[in-house]
């Protein structure tokens, strides 16, 4: 299956690495420290993730934050400069 293809089936935070399983399959684990949003985020807004794009993104709702699967499968870490401020979501 093309990575174009590939379709977020769950997505777990455990221990700072983010893991995502595709409906293919394949789970990809990447250290959260390649995603500092994320890293600096609660429990609770790590929780408030939904697929987007038909499946081929991640998008954490509290956050205003996506990642793309074929982001993932490349090992794009966060842009810089994107990072977001959190303390007053938190």
């Amino acid at each position: 299956m093309s990575s174009s293809r590939a379709k977020v089936k769950n997505v777990g935070i455990r221990r700072d690495v983010l893991t995502v399983e595709l409906t293919d399959g394949r789970v990809l684990s990447v250290p959260l420290t390649w995603y500092p949003t994320l890293l600096q985020a609660t429990a609770k807004q790590l929780r408030d993730w939904k697929p987007c794009g038909a499946g081929t993104g991640i998008h954490w709702t509290s956050l205003d934050y996506h990642l793309s699967v074929d982001g993932l499968l490349r090992g794009a870490p966060e842009a810089e400069g994107v990072t977001r401020r959190l303390m007053a979501n938190a």
